[in-house]
C-alpha cells in the first residue's frame, strides 16, 4: 500500500464537502494512505496519471463492451499487456513489471483505529453527520458516519477537530458551532 495517492479533486477521490473528503478518501485515510490533491484545473500536476487514463480509455472503453463481464475481461487483458508486454519509453523501453516491488505495507484484515500523538477527546460521528458535545449536536459531515474524530483543545472553549492526520476545522464550545477549514489540503510534496 502506498503512503500517498495523488489525485484530482473530483469524484471518486474528492468532493466539495468537508476537507474535500469522499468515501474513498475516508477509507484511504483509515488505511494510512494520505490523499494528495493537485490544484483544481491543473491536470499537468498529475501528468503520468492523466496520460495513463487516456491510453486506458482509448484501448478498453472506446467503445465500451456490451456487459460488465466482457468489459472486465478487456481491462484484464489491457493490464497484462500494459504491465508485462508493452515497453514504455519513459522506462527505457522496458516493461513496468521490471521495476515493480511489493509494498512492505500490508493490507490490514481490519481497518486500524487512529492513534493521535496529542491529548484529545474522541467523538463518534452519527449517521446524520453530527457529534454530540455538551448537550449539542454539531454537524460535521455524513461522510464520517460511524467514524471517530479527535477534538484537541487549543484555547478556552476552542478545539481543533481531526480525522486521523487531517485537520477538519475548529469547534467553538460556547456557540456550539463548527468552522471547517477553507480548502482541502494540497500536496506538501508537490
Amino acid at each position: 500500500m502506498p503512503r500517498f495517492i495523488r489525485t484530482d479533486n473530483g469524484p471518486p477521490f474528492g468532493s466539495t464537502g468537508l476537507a474535500g473528503l469522499s468515501r474513498l478518501a475516508v477509507w484511504w485515510l483509515r488505511l494510512g494512505i494520505q490523499p494528495e490533491r493537485i490544484q483544481p484545473g491543473c491536470p499537468e500536476q498529475n501528468g503520468r496519471h492523466e496520460r495513463f487514463h487516456k491510453t486506458l480509455k482509448a484501448e478498453t472503453a472506446n467503445p465500451a463492451e456490451a456487459n460488465l463481464s466482457r468489459q472486465q475481461k478487456r481491462f484484464a487483458e489491457f493490464q497484462t499487456e500494459y504491465n508485462f508486454v508493452r515497453p514504455h519509453e519513459s522506462l527505457g523501453l522496458k516493461t513496468p513489471d521490471r521495476f515493480y516491488s511489493a509494498s512492505p505495507r500490508r493490507f490490514p484484515d481490519r481497518l486500524p483505529e487512529f492513534a493521535y500523538p496529542f491529548e484529545c477527546t474522541l467523538r463518534r460521528v452519527s449517521a446524520a453527520g453530527h457529534i454530540n458535545w455538551i448537550q449539542h449536536q454539531i454537524y460535521l459531515s455524513v461522510l464520517l458516519e460511524n467514524e471517530d474524530v479527535a477534538l484537541r483543545p487549543v484555547d478556552d472553549g476552542l478545539y481543533e477537530v481531526f480525522f486521523g492526520p487531517l485537520l477538519l476545522g475548529w469547534m467553538d464550545e460556547p456557540s456550539a458551532t463548527f468552522q471547517p477549514c477553507k480548502s482541502p489540503p494540497r500536496s506538501a510534496r508537490a
